[in-house]
């Protein structure tokens, strides 16, 4: 049913991206300006480890600790203004943190109505489930996780919005929950407010896109915005609002007075942050990101309308962790010439030292180069050479192969330093993606004493978008200029598991056309040669004058076990934006003027 007081728009606000964002969001969202639901997202799949370590600790934690001291500061508030609040912040513990909730309610003499979502915690039926034939296949190696080799300590499954709907249905002041969909945050609310029903597919697509878009904050308002001249103040960034309307149509905005900047270029950054292709998948529909329209309204303002939806998958999405085994990352400060001779001799007596590199089970070394020819500091002929080792046996990568690279402080290389101490090993914690049957979950909404079983979404279990086809070699460029890729093209760039997406686009349709016809997959890997391994496919969505690239393989087995400096790919967009490209001289002049810009030059003939 829909909120009795519905009316034509509903205002949802985002105060957290991840756990560990502005501590004093919440409050100044709710104090902001008007707001009618307070949301925030806690959680990401590195997330689950966190929480795992602290539930074990002590088994009444396992959730965003920071969630509840944030409450504290605003609980009476919401109360006071008809301010619903729905977070993910319960993490591997949704009913402990609404039992912590109730107790701060109590020791402030309030008197909320509290709900929290289980049924993602596919943990405590993991043998029973795979009994009845579910593998929990890897979604990109193709193995079972009983053949894996690794053993789980979390696995939870992505739930939807409508156990959200159900619970603000039922009167709830404050809904938590676990691994609610991130996009859920805003979809189960505008589907209570509206009366949404369950195959309104355009309309829960809308909410979905506006749901992608301010999940993480104020990464929508400015924040990883790659023409960050373009904002004008980074005093106080403002979190986004989500201004919702019956239909699924949504106008992006932040509360008066904050810095940041919402416009067509940053919404279309976090459209394209941490996607596959442009049918976005969620529990509760499939959204067409490549259907949708983007409009200016006005100062800090941008409407998105028109996005196609369709049923979504007949599965749900599960992230897993495991623990495969251990490992430990030293760094080597290399100064100087002869950087390769170095590093080799630096090796080659480590592990003479340690009975070989076949005494672990993986070795990965990463000589990382400044870059300066002739440096002008001392600190600009510094680079660094990284070993990393990984093996089942906890000490062999912990203290004795630490001892080992610390022998080598006086016997080796001019200028050997490390930069830190040696650290203990680690859990090698991998990332597994995979799939459940949506039939064997069972989301359950507890309020008070009342127990709510929802029904899962039927799905059609559609096949994905296929990636672009491109056969035709790119175009030949007349009177071309060479320049930064970053001066006529904007990017966005985030992890998904192992793999990274790198979303591109350009603002206007000439330099859109010469994007989608030269940067393609192969072009991509001779402008960035380390990319050359990893297959990568690519779609395009014209709507956004954008391209997305998936880039399969490259983190290995997710954020918490990649060896790279940049583990969740935040910086591969940066990287491709300062390589010099050819382009046609009429993109590369700005509109309305005839010179070029100044780190611009007129390239060679060929």
């Amino acid at each position: 049913m829909p909120h009795e007081h519905a009316s034509d728009r509903l205002i949802i606000a985002n105060c957290s991206g991840f756990f560990g964002d502005r501590f004093s969001a919440m409050k100044e969202m709710v104090e902001g300006g008007e707001i009618h639901v307070l949301t925030g997202d806690y959680l990401a799949e590195l997330t689950m480890a966190i929480l795992f370590k602290s539930k074990r600790k002590d088994p009444s934690l396992g959730y965003a600790g920071t969630f509840l001291k944030q409450m504290e500061q605003v609980m009476g508030t919401c109360l006071e203004k008809g301010v619903r609040v729905v977070a993910n912040a319960g993490g591997l513990n949704p009913r402990g943190l609404a039992t912590a909730l109730e107790t701060l309610a109590g020791e402030l003499g309030l008197s909320p109505s509290i709900a929290c979502i289980e049924g993602d915690d596919l943990m405590p039926h993991l043998a029973e489930l795979q009994s009845r034939g579910e593998t929990f296949t890897h979604l990109d190696r193709g193995t079972a996780l009983a053949e894996g080799g690794v053993f789980p300590i979390t696995a939870n499954a992505y739930l939807g919005g409508w156990g959200i709907c159900e619970a603000l249905g039922k009167g709830a002041d404050i809904v938590v929950g676990g691994r609610l969909a991130d996009a859920a945050l805003v979809s189960g609310p505008s589907a209570w407010h509206f009366g949404w029903r369950r195959d309104d597919w355009d309309a829960l697509a809308g909410a979905v896109a506006a749901g992608h878009v301010v999940e993480c904050g104020t990464q929508a308002t400015g924040g990883n915005y790659s023409h960050f001249e373009e904002v004008t103040s980074w005093k106080n960034v403002g979190f986004p609002l989500a201004i919702m309307e019956s239909d699924g149509s949504a106008t992006i905005t932040k509360h008066d007075g904050t810095g940041g900047l919402v416009s067509v270029g940053t919404v279309t950054a976090q459209l394209l942050y941490e996607i596959e292709s442009p049918a976005y998948l969620s529990p509760d529909v499939t959204a067409r990101f490549d259907t949708l329209d983007l409009h200016e309204e006005g100062n800090n303002r941008v409407r998105i309308s028109g996005c196609k939806g369709a049923p979504p998958p007949f599965t749900a999405k599960v992230c897993i962790n495991t623990i495969g085994g251990y490992r430990n990352t030293v760094s080597v400060l290399l100064t100087g010439l002869d950087l390769e001779k170095k590093a080799r001799i630096v090796e080659e007596m480590l592990f003479d030292s340690l009975d070989g590199r076949d005494a672990f089970a993986s070795v990965e070394t990463q000589l990382l180069r400044s870059g300066h020819p002739s440096p002008q500091r001392m600190e600009e002929a510094m680079n660094l050479l990284r070993i990393t080792v990984r093996d089942p046996n906890e000490k062999k990568v912990g203290r004795a192969f630490t001892a080992k690279v610390v022998e080598l402080a006086l016997s080796s290389i001019p200028g050997f330093n490390l930069t830190a101490p040696p650290a203990p090993a680690v859990p090698d914690i991998i990332h597994w993606p995979t799939l459940v049957d949506k039939t064997n979950l069972c989301e359950v909404v507890h309020m008070g004493d009342q127990t709510l079983l929802m029904d899962p979404i039927e799905g059609n279990g559609a096949v994905p978008l296929t990636p672009d086809t491109i056969s035709s070699p790119p175009p030949e460029i007349e009177n071309a200029v060479s320049l930064p890729f970053g001066h006529l093209f904007a990017t966005r760039s985030g992890d998904k598991g192992g793999n990274a997406n790198l979303g591109v686009w350009a603002k206007n349709q000439e330099a859109f056309t010469f994007l989608k016809d030269t940067l393609t997959p192969e072009r991509l890997k001779k402008l960035l040669p380390d990319l050359a391994p990893y297959p990568i496919d690519r779609w395009t969505l014209p709507n956004l004058n954008a391209v997305n690239f998936y880039i399969r393989g490259l983190l290995g087995d997710g954020v918490a076990a990649s060896s790279r400096i940049d583990a969740q790919a935040k910086t591969l967009g940066e990287y491709l934006r300062c390589k010099m490209i050819e382009v046609p001289v009429s993109i590369a002049t700005s509109k309305g003027k005839k010179s070029l810009p100044p780190a611009a030059r007129v390239a060679k003939p060929h």
